[in-house]
């Protein structure tokens, strides 16, 4: 069994100091240093060309093996910026958008090769990070996982959240939510003075 740790990207600047590609801010530093400490050995980080999720990377620990221009999740009549915050049950109105086909589900497809040639590369009981970004994220993992219970999965991903898939003989065979630490820590963009996306 080889393991895949997905996040997204932490905290962001707000207004003129988030600057091309949005830089994380300092409480996004320390959240991603939280995280970080708590992941255990990786052996091989991607993520994706943009400097939030790169810094990301850098501040949980670890050093960046890769770096791609991942697909966006967003796409104009079929899933808005931000939208999955809007709608009740997620992750099950991502899989209806993937059965229907369109680019949301062709981004989700390109991002989950991606996602299985980081885990197919890895020794067995080892562990490849990617760092992405919301909307991006969840219809990747509804793909991977397309029997799944999808109503049971939760809300969208909040700054460093994600999951830890297994990745057995070419399958994903497993995944657990990795929710932020904290009490009650913000859910979406916007929720808290330095959370924007």
């Amino acid at each position: 069994m080889r393991w895949l740790e997905v996040r997204r990207h932490s905290l962001t600047k707000k207004g003129a100091a988030r600057g091309h590609g949005s830089h994380l801010s300092g409480p996004g530093v320390t959240l991603a240093r939280v995280v970080g400490a708590g992941l255990g050995p990786v052996a091989y980080v991607v993520t994706s060309a943009s400097p939030r999720a790169i810094e990301t990377a850098i501040a949980m620990g670890f050093a960046v093996d890769d770096t791609l221009e991942l697909p966006s999740g967003y796409a104009p009549g079929e899933a808005g910026h931000h939208d999955q915050w809007s709608w009740p049950r997620p992750y099950v109105s991502y899989a209806a958008l993937i059965r229907r086909g369109g680019a949301v589900a062709a981004a989700a497809y390109a991002q989950r090769a991606v996602w299985a040639q980081a885990a197919g590369s890895l020794p067995d009981d080892a562990v490849a990070l990617v760092v992405s970004h919301g909307g991006s994220i969840e219809p990747t993992l509804v793909v991977c996982l397309p029997d799944a219970d999808h109503g049971s999965w939760g809300a969208p991903l909040g700054h460093c959240e994600g999951a830890r898939l297994g990745f057995d003989r070419g399958r994903w065979v497993s995944i657990e939510f990795r929710r932020a630490p904290g009490p009650d820590p913000p859910r979406r963009c916007g929720d808290a003075p330095d959370s924007p996306c």
